[in-house]
């Protein structure tokens, strides 16, 4: 009996041996066209073993690039796309570089901070007392969003006060968006989330 430990290592193993099979018997074919068509039916058979490629924007050049990357770029036929260079597919990614800096308050998150500390580039007063209250109640629902509890109004004044280094004071807290309003929108948003995840979902199952 043969086991699967004492075969030849699959190369891309999510489309199985019998497709490695069918790449290495049409690399041993001698006729040109009659290995171009063995690599057109393979292409078909890998499409059907992996219909969720389908949804990809690229979908029938990344069927070749496995094709060739499963004959370890040994198997000449006539791709329709470019063929890609195996020394590029096999380079290690460059290391991310991940942004520096601490958050104060991780909830409201980095890019309300940087608004806030540009605010006293903001001259105009109306502009600038529009900024504070949409900003208030945006960090008000950012606060709801992660924390799903109350929070009072008094420390969103003081958060924004001190984000802003004292550019943006609200004199009246008490008149930011009521909070079981916002509750309310959250759980709607994310009700809207779930039922467009699940339309998606339906959407593909249906394509395949």
């Amino acid at each position: 009996m043969e086991y699967n430990t004492t075969r030849e290592k699959l190369i891309l193993p999510e489309y199985g041996r019998n497709v490695q099979n069918m790449i290495s018997h049409a690399m041993e074919i001698k006729d040109r066209l009659e290995r171009n068509s063995a690599a057109q039916a393979i292409i078909e058979v890998m499409g059907q073993l992996n219909p969720h490629l389908r949804d990809v924007d690229d979908y029938r050049p990344k069927l070749w690039t496995h094709l060739f990357v499963m004959s370890d770029f040994q198997l000449d036929v006539d791709s329709p796309y470019e063929i890609p260079n195996k020394e590029v597919l096999s380079e290690k990614p460059d290391l991310m570089i991940y942004p520096k800096g601490r958050i104060k308050y991780g909830h409201y998150g980095k890019y309300t901070e940087k608004i806030l500390s540009d605010a006293k580039e903001v001259d105009d007063p109306e502009a600038k007392e529009a900024l504070k209250m949409s900003m208030a109640n945006f960090m008000k629902m950012q606060y709801l969003t992660h924390n799903n509890n109350a929070v009072e109004n008094n420390v969103i004044a003081e958060n924004i006060k001190e984000l802003s280094k004292n550019e943006l004071v609200l004199d009246k807290p008490d008149e930011l968006t009521n909070t079981n309003q916002i509750l309310r929108t959250i759980g709607q948003n994310k009700k809207n989330t779930r039922t467009n995840n699940n339309y998606k979902s339906k959407k593909k199952r249906y394509k395949r």
